[in-house]
């Protein structure tokens, strides 16, 4: 039987995908510190690739760490990656809004986002981590995903669709930091996929966002919600 995606959700943005192929690539690793991520899943185990898409703490907070133990190629934008450089990673490559990484069978297009991006360092310095970004994936049996990233409803969504066609899109619902159900209603029907899967909601009281909220506003217009507890994987 032929081999198909799946993706589990390890809380907050953080997502791992197994790839038809069997490639694994962990995307916004935050792992240790995220109150939503189950113990059981911070071993993530091998990771051919990490996907990130900005410079905040609660997407990167454990990429040093793992791109250290399983020698996973980072991929970031150009910023976060020389910052990444600069602490001692080597296998990263970084790329900017619309360029394609060929991996194998497997083609990875950084799109925008519009959030903010940087690292706050130990001493309190702030460092500029270039612009956020998103992902369309395709994988080895062509199926598309859109990983939207940080980012509040824009309306090149529209183009982001048009041009890739992803069948699931993962989007930010929690409000505040990014945006909440209604844009993300908004977000799902410019991108025209039928599968929206929510994040970067419930990690904390502030992000107040919630599947079954838009679940209410799509599912009228045939789209359906994966709704994820952390630590849940789905195909």
């Amino acid at each position: 039987m032929p081999k198909t995606l799946s993706y589990s959700w390890l809380g907050h943005g953080t997502f791992l995908f197994v790839s038809p192929g069997g490639k694994r690539i962990l995307v916004d690793p935050w792992l240790n510190g995220n109150p939503t991520c189950p113990e059981s899943a911070k071993a993530v185990g091998t990771v051919d690739i990490m996907l990130l898409t900005h410079g905040h703490g609660d997407h990167t907070g454990d990429v040093i760490p793992l791109a250290r133990s399983t020698g996973a190629r980072v991929v970031a934008p150009h910023e976060l990656s020389v910052y990444l450089g600069q602490k001692g990673l080597q296998a990263v490559t970084g790329m900017n809004h619309g360029g394609t990484l060929v991996a194998g069978d497997i083609a990875i297009t950084m799109v925008p986002a519009i959030h903010s991006s940087s690292v706050i360092e130990d001493d309190g310095r702030i460092v500029y981590t270039g612009n956020p970004c998103g992902y369309v994936i395709r994988f080895e049996d062509g199926l598309t995903v859109y990983f939207a990233g940080d980012t509040c409803v824009f309306g090149d969504m529209a183009l982001i669709g048009e041009m890739y066609s992803p069948e699931i899109a993962f989007l930010p619902i929690g409000d505040l930091y990014t945006m909440g159900p209604e844009q993300a209603a908004k977000a799902a029907s410019l991108i025209g996929a039928r599968q929206v899967v929510p994040m970067h909601w419930g990690t904390f009281p502030a992000l107040t966002g919630t599947p079954a909220r838009l679940r209410e506003l799509v599912g009228p217009h045939g789209v359906t919600v994966i709704d994820m507890k952390p630590g849940d994987t789905a195909s």
